[in-house]
């Protein structure tokens, strides 16, 4: 009991605890055991005279002899009695003092071992343990991995589970916790069948009942586009890889991972959606539409049951007890800060498999905490201190970002034509489901009244919005298949100017309607309007819906500024003479989202470590040379692309921009786009002397708008911070450094040479894919046919 070993320090304690108590306890015993003999013996000579103690010597009645043999053998049992209690006292008393020594030896042993090592290797160990010894009770998790207090405790969880601290020598490191297996890899296949998807979105919620009728109806075009898919990759074998779609927990999973498991039409719902069968709004239904596209690709992927994602009881200040079983978790902001919450320091480890689903776009300015806090770019949405490209848009706002997009029902060669046969020429539907948007707009209105018959779908309980005027026909809040019906009579289409980059333009170019909206100016952005403020972008609109200004146009897109009732009018008189076939972007068809989510899967690993070349770094041979016009540097054509890096490098094209010009515009204006992951490539003086561009001198610092040139004074900045490389932002100071790259006609996300090995290396299998909303054929669109995306991702993969 009072062994001591390696482990057995608390053995040691107890003993140490009790003994003391056991010495009293056996003495007691000793002497409460001679009062018992002395007391139930004396009862033997009670019995001639009651009244005599049982000690008392009588000689009445007998010889002396044979009265005191019997008292003089009492009292030498008595006399032993005492002698053993008194020799059981002395061997307790030995081995008391014999244990303190031990445990003297045993606490210099264990102090020695326990004492925080100073490591340059581990140059937090002795702040984590001060900190543990100071708050080690602020949550349960730490008590549940062992903590108890003692400096021993503080080490080994510092060294075992977290990794502050270097493993202590004398620990048994072959007891450690052991990772479970990896799961076996299994060939990925396409799954047409969605039957497990709707079941797992579950019934009785309006929002989960829009989306599963939507994903119903689209079932036929994900199954076409998978097998199109299929058939490009042949048979070449594509690993199986886990997906989760991650959101906010409702209130009763708020205890654990529950964004990992639950639905992300849940995501819908807690935005408020409300009446979503009779109608939704706008942006009610981009929150379903985000969220309904992924159920079918992203969407049923995975869900595992909390305990099985190993999440410690507590606050969630601890890793988790096993490793993430996900590949990918695709979640949005609120989804983010719930993981955040519950995954402890293991949200650090594995955040580099998050995608976020992102409305808006959030610009690395923005995302970078440190410098976001001191450069006032700090909102309640960014400072993630994410890849960029992790944050995934409804639409390409921003290079910086990836590109999702969602998709939109197509027609079929009949539907066009019976679009075509029952289009009514003079019939105009308005943009604007709520009475507020209608305000103020009495003039154009007055206006297109005089050449087109006006319809609303304005949400009213009883009485008409006295917003809109008694010539227009309100339908009030229509289902969505009767609503399609509406843009398919329709000619027009036309928006207030709110709300902004909606699904609904798109859906409307897709039955064969005319979009005209409102140019702005000056531009909107977050810093003269109140609906962008706060926000992670400082991008400026320039219309209700940019990209079908910029990525579709005329004849489908008509721009004006509405504020000019003759620019205005004369815009209306063009658009009756106007003809147009029902379109829709590539990007936004099934197939092409389908190709453009399979790439993001297949190349983008920002879990790997730096790029084979770092920033700033130099080569034996310079990859660049000067275009014969010298006007921009290309890849020199004699240097292979580097191996691993996607987009392909040989795409790269780096133009010097502009003062005040952002790179996002400098690639445009050349018809490319701006390729942030080319950053580190250009991140040298070579590239300004490859440009031409004399430096007088070259300083490393951290700002999101370097690598540029800035005049006067011959400066040349270069990016020391990789996470702020941005194609956003732009300064009148500075002439920014900017890669480009080409792009596919109608996927602007896709470089040219981006699908070459698309069909030769391992890959996830997407199970499903839905996306939901517009539609339309594939013509080409204007602008090079750049992508849009206006629905959902829904990526699921077979398991």
């Amino acid at each position: 009991m009072i062994a001591v070993n390696p482990d057995g320090k608390i053995m040691v304690r107890r003993c140490l605890v009790t003994l003391r108590p056991f010495r009293l306890f056996v003495l007691g015993i000793g002497f409460f055991t001679l009062c018992f003999l002395m007391t139930s013996l004396g009862g033997q000579f009670s019995a001639r005279r009651l009244g005599d103690s049982p000690f008392t010597i009588r000689t009445e009645g007998h010889p002396a002899y044979e009265r005191l043999t019997p008292g003089a053998g009492l009292i030498e049992r008595i006399q032993a009695i005492a002698q053993n209690v008194s020799d059981i006292a002395v061997k307790v008393d030995q081995i008391l003092r014999h244990s303190l020594i031990l445990h003297s030896k045993v606490s210099e042993g264990r102090r020695d071992q326990c004492e925080a090592p100073s490591d340059p290797k581990f140059p937090d160990c002795s702040g984590k343990v001060e900190w543990m010894r100071a708050r080690w009770t602020s949550d349960p998790c730490y008590a549940f991995f062992g903590v108890d207090g003692t400096e021993c405790s503080f080490l080994v969880y510092l060294s075992e589970i977290e990794w502050f601290c270097p493993p202590l020598p004398w620990r048994n490191q072959t007891a450690s916790r052991k990772a479970p297996k990896a799961l076996p890899k299994v060939q990925a296949v396409f799954r047409s069948n969605l039957s497990h998807l709707l079941e797992l979105m579950g019934s009785g919620k309006e929002s989960l009942i829009f989306m599963k009728k939507r994903t119903r109806r689209f079932t036929a075009q994900w199954t076409k586009a998978a097998k199109h898919l299929a058939q490009k990759l042949g048979d070449i074998r594509r690993d199986q890889k886990q997906i989760c779609r991650s959101v906010r927990a409702p209130p009763e999973a708020h205890s654990c991972l529950g964004a990992l498991r639950i639905p992300l039409a849940v995501r819908a719902e807690a935005e408020g959606f409300r009446r979503l069968e009779s109608g939704v709004s706008a942006w009610q239904g981009l929150g379903l539409l985000r969220w309904s596209s992924p159920g079918p690709a992203v969407g049923a992927s995975v869900f595992l049951a909390c305990s099985n994602l190993g999440v410690p009881p507590g606050r969630g200040n601890c890793p988790l007890t096993v490793p993430l079983p996900f590949d990918l978790i695709y979640t949005d902001y609120h989804g983010l800060q719930q993981m955040k919450q519950h995954m402890g320091l293991s949200f650090k480890k594995y955040r580099c498999r998050i995608r976020v689903i992102d409305t808006f776009g959030t610009e690395p300015a923005y995302n970078h905490e440190e410098y976001a806090t001191l450069h006032g770019y700090r909102t309640n949405w960014g400072y993630w201190n994410l890849n960029p490209k992790q944050f995934m848009t409804m639409f390409p706002h921003t290079p910086d970002n990836s590109f999702m997009g969602f998709v939109s029902e197509e027609l079929n060669e009949t539907e066009k034509q019976l679009i075509k046969d029952s289009k009514a020429s003079n019939m105009a539907v308005v943009y604007g489901k709520e009475a507020s948007i209608w305000k103020g707009k009495e003039k154009f209105l007055a206006i297109l009244n005089k050449y087109m018959e006006i319809h609303g779908t304005v949400y009213y309980e009883s009485q008409r919005p006295p917003e809109v005027p008694a010539f227009v026909k309100n339908h009030g809040l229509l289902p969505q298949p009767e609503f399609q019906q509406l843009l398919r009579k329709a000619k027009l289409f036309i928006g207030f100017g709110f709300p902004y980059e909606g699904p609904a333009p798109l859906e409307a170019i897709a039955n064969g309607c005319i979009f005209l909206q409102s140019r702005f100016s000056p531009p909107h952005s977050s810093l003269n309007h109140e609906f962008f403020r706060g926000k992670p972008t400082s991008r400026e609109v320039f219309s209700q819906h940019p990209y079908a200004e910029n990525f579709i146009g005329k004849p489908h897109v008509w721009t004006v500024d509405y504020n000019n009732s003759e620019e205005f009018e004369a815009a209306v008189k063009a658009i009756m003479n106007t003809q147009v076939e029902p379109y829709l972007p590539y990007e936004y068809t099934c197939v092409g989202m389908l190709e453009r989510i399979h790439a993001y899967i297949q190349h983008q690993d920002f879990c790997a470590g730096p790029s084979p070349v770092p920033p700033g770094a130099h080569t034996a041979q310079s990859p660049f040379v000067l275009a014969p016009n010298a006007t921009h540097l290309e890849w020199a054509q004699n240097i292979s692309s580097i191996v691993g890096v996607w987009p392909p490098t040989n795409s790269l094209r780096a133009w010097l921009a502009a003062p005040g010009r952002a790179c996002t515009d400098a690639c445009l204006d050349h018809g490319l786009v701006c390729e942030p992951s080319f950053f580190p490539y250009l991140n040298s003086q070579d590239a300004f002397l490859k440009l031409q561009v004399p430096c007088d001198s070259t300083e490393w610092e951290m700002h999101h708008l370097y690598p540029a040139f800035a005049q006067p004074g011959q400066e040349c900045y270069l990016q020391k911070e990789p996470l702020l490389f941005s194609c956003a932002g732009a300064s009148t100071k500075y002439q920014r450094l900017c890669p480009c790259r080409d792009f596919l006609k109608g996927q602007v996300a896709l470089c040219q040479g981006c699908l070459a090995d698309f069909y030769l290396e391992g890959d996830l299998e997407l199970d499903a894919f839905v996306m939901l909303y517009p539609e339309g054929g594939p013509p080409a669109a204007s602008m090079a046919g750049n992508t849009a995306r206006s629905g959902l991702l829904c990526l699921q993969t077979k398991h």
